[in-house]
């Protein structure tokens, strides 16, 4: 394959085009089941922690679920993995549109569609670093994270409209339509890859990650992934008590900070200049909250939400040094347990977050404060991690062949 440097030749490949669609119907229809389970959620049980739960406790699921079948990534046909999870996606929502159904049973829809994600959660992002060449994969990934934070804005945006003509259940089926195109273009527009290894799925599952947990080299860059992150995250879940109605403006400035940094460092930022501002990054995603102690204006703090939002950008030389880091057949399960601890961490920042601001007091200054000292936090931990991270810092062969990794 020849180079892929701009976003014409990255589009040229016909199975990135697939991946790329597919990836935009999901969180399509991702956001828009998520807010219509939300919102039967409410209205039947009236509970606030329910609610939060059916629309982002997920990715707990995940974390349990990456123990046992995470394998499934590197096992299962790239093709069949995906379009399995498409299919089981588009069922379930079907399912959820069923009028009167228990909340009880649709939590257990919930957490089934989770247990399917995990189970294959890295096969896409692996199958697209087979497709494209190797120093084409930041330029992938960027361009694939650009469908994620677009489509849920999108997504809920669109299901906020929707919901204004059309019931909860009835959005789950404009979801299920969505993962049903998703599988059926999976089907018909990726071809059939061989699955990159053998074995029994739990077994290999828990032998592979312990293997690369325990690896100095890559546990690095996991904690330096999920962490730091995680608690900033949890930054942004108190927008709402630090801005209340003005938060959306806040969520705006961080969407707009994200979607920026992926498209400057994956499309013009060479790899040796991107790799180096691991660090820098991940310290950027941190610094600007710590002002957040002094209340600053809501203006003043849409600008520091914009500036700290480039700092996830980390995530893509650090996703670049894990894939260069990974033996081929274990590509899937690392990048699947990259995105299990992460979304995990997401949501026990959050948490922390909440319960931080609760123990501070009421209202915007003890959001505030609670804000700063996740970042504190955030930032303690990216400094106790850079030691580490210099083992990655140049991508070695030797690492790829060493059965210690």
């Amino acid at each position: 394959m020849g180079a892929v440097r701009t976003y014409r030749e990255l589009f040229g490949v016909a199975e990135f085009r697939t991946l790329f669609v597919t990836q935009c119907l999901t969180m399509i229809a991702g956001a828009t089941a998520g807010l219509a389970l939300g919102t039967i959620t409410y209205a039947e049980t009236g509970s606030a922690v329910l609610t939060g739960l059916s629309m982002f406790g997920g990715p707990l699921v995940a974390l349990l679920a990456s123990s046992f079948v995470l394998s499934a990534s590197d096992i299962v046909r790239p093709r069949r993995a995906m379009t399995l999870v498409a299919a089981t996606v588009a069922l379930a929502n079907l399912l959820q549109a069923v009028p009167g159904l228990p909340w009880p049973a649709r939590f257990g829809l919930l957490a089934l569609t989770w247990l399917v994600l995990s189970a294959s959660a890295g096969a896409g992002t692996a199958l697209m670093a087979d497709l494209l060449p190797r120093e084409a994969f930041v330029l992938g990934r960027s361009t694939l994270n650009i469908a994620v934070g677009s489509m849920q804005i999108v997504g809920y945006g669109v299901g906020g409209l929707l919901l204004l003509v059309l019931s909860p259940s009835r959005l789950f089926l404009v979801a299920a339509a969505c993962s049903a195109l998703a599988a059926v273009l999976l089907r018909t527009r990726i071809g059939d890859h061989p699955a990159r290894a053998t074995g029994p799925v739990v077994r290999r599952t828990r032998e592979v990650n312990r293997t690369l947990l325990g690896s100095r080299v890559l546990r690095p860059l996991y904690l330096s992934s999920w962490v730091p992150n995680g608690l900033i995250v949890g930054c942004e879940a108190l927008y709402v008590p630090y801005a209340g109605e003005r938060a959306g403006y806040l969520l705006a400035a961080t969407a707009a900070g994200m979607l920026g940094d992926d498209i400057v460092l994956g499309r013009f930022v060479p790899h040796r200049v991107r790799d180096r501002l691991v660090n820098p990054l991940r310290f950027l995603l941190a610094v600007p909250f710590l002002a957040f102690w002094w209340h600053p204006s809501i203006w003043l703090a849409m600008a520091l939400g914009l500036v700290a939002a480039i700092g996830y950008a980390d995530s893509l030389p650090l996703q670049e040094r894990l894939v260069a880091h990974t033996p081929d057949d274990t590509l899937g399960q690392a990048l699947g347990l990259r995105a299990a601890g992460l979304g995990a961490g997401q949501a026990v920042g959050a948490l922390l977050a909440g319960a931080t601001a609760d123990l501070l007091g009421v209202g915007p200054d003890a959001a505030g404060r609670a804000m700063a000292i996740m970042a504190a936090a955030s930032l303690l931990v990216s400094l106790a991690l850079v030691p580490g991270l210099r083992r990655s810092a140049t991508p070695r062969r030797l690492v790829r062949e060493s059965p210690g990794l």
